[in-house]
């Protein structure tokens, strides 16, 4: 793990890369969390993380699975990738101003079952089930996970 202050450096001047989950389960109904941390802190948004420095897609994306939905045993070759995205947010993890955050994001769609009350707490404090249009007319969904359900990527 950098330092803060080196990590806040790196934010500052360069794109952060992450995977986001866009879970549909068997009624048509997309996993939402609400945030703990900046950005996006309070709002409801989909799974994800960032993808870390020599850490391979795959990798990655099971350890993004692990940590968020506590399912070790999902892979890519489950999911469709829906696209690359970019995510801009005025402030940062920190909350040191003015220090803008870049993610471009690759948003992976998985179906299958799972129980909200198994789901880790580190990042969100609340999940539920939305529909498409619950959550693209929702504003406490953020916008950066409204865009998965509007126009394509």
């Amino acid at each position: 793990m950098l330092p803060i202050q080196m990590f806040l450096n790196v934010i500052d001047a360069t794109p952060l890369v992450a995977i986001d989950l866009i879970i549909e389960n068997e009624t048509g109904g997309y996993l939402l969390g609400r945030r703990v941390n900046k950005p996006a802190q309070g709002f409801w948004f989909v799974p994800g993380g960032r993808i870390r420095k020599n850490e391979h897609l795959d990798e990655a994306f099971r350890r993004i699975a692990s940590e968020e939905l506590g399912r070790a045993d999902l892979s890519r070759a489950d999911a469709d990738l829906l696209g690359v995205y970019e995510h801009l947010y005025d402030d940062n993890f920190s909350g040191q101003p003015g220090i803008s955050t870049h993610y471009v994001v690759l948003g992976y769609k998985l179906r299958g079952t799972i129980e909200l009350a198994s789901l880790p707490d580190l990042q969100h404090t609340a999940y539920r089930w939305a529909t498409a249009e619950e959550i693209t007319t929702d504003a406490t969904v953020h916008l950066n996970t409204q865009a998965y359900f509007g126009e394509p990527a």
